[in-house]
């Protein structure tokens, strides 16, 4: 009788203990990109993802530290490059991809960014394990706000940057893929200095965390805690 009622209360004790167990499953979380993704000229702490998986984790969503591939300057094809030169794990629960904004400055082919970046957000989809809800993409920020562009012409950049994240958007939609739009909020740079790191051209951490804060709640809507 006695090991009858140790089982009746173990039982529903392990129970319990498996599904604190499921509750808690660390996500994993893959970053692609160029700078931005890296956090150029900010400490790691204050860049987008790690940003992101903090306010993350706030929220009772365990996750990984994020795996970036990425490298300052990298365009499109610079970025497959870097992909098919590294191993991966078999899946992973969050894939974030920012790619473009070195296509626009380096005056690459938008033609050549579309076949690009829909091979980029392929590859995306398939390190979620085929899981369109688990990628997120996010638009191109515009550079020319900057004070690094203020002798260039910034009226050019900008729409430079609205056709590559046009191309984006509508490769991302046509995919069922979740795009966050960051643009129209990095171009607030003009009359704010404290959205720009100290190098006059990348985002600060403060301007990150707009992005993550973005990003976190697009997450959190196609993944629970």
């Amino acid at each position: 009788m006695n090991r009858l009622k140790k089982l009746f209360i173990t039982l529903p004790f392990l129970m319990t203990m498996a599904l604190n167990s499921a509750a808690q499953k660390q996500r994993s979380f893959l970053a692609l990109g160029d700078s931005y993704t890296i956090g150029e000229s900010v400490p790691i702490y204050e860049s987008f993802p790690y940003q992101t998986v903090q306010l993350l984790r706030n929220k009772g969503l365990s996750v990984h530290a994020a795996e970036i591939i990425a490298k300052t300057g990298w365009t499109t094809d610079e970025l497959i490059a870097g992909i098919e030169k590294t191993t991966f794990s078999q899946s992973y629960d969050i894939v974030t991809l920012l790619i473009g904004v070195n296509n626009q400055y380096r005056g690459k082919d938008p033609s050549t960014y579309e076949q690009e970046f829909e091979k980029l957000l392929n590859k995306a989809i398939a390190f979620a394990g085929g899981n369109k809800q688990h990628v997120f993409v996010l638009s191109i920020p515009d550079w020319g706000a900057t004070p690094f562009a203020v002798s260039r012409d910034r009226l050019k950049i900008g729409k430079e940057i609205d056709l590559f994240n046009a191309i984006n958007r509508k490769i991302t939609d046509a995919a069922g893929i979740a795009y966050v739009s960051i643009t129209e909020g990095s171009r607030e740079a003009t009359s704010n200095a404290l959205l720009v790191a100290k190098d006059g051209l990348h985002p600060s951490g403060l301007e990150y965390r707009k992005w993550a804060k973005k990003l976190a709640e697009a997450i959190l809507q196609s993944i629970r805690p």
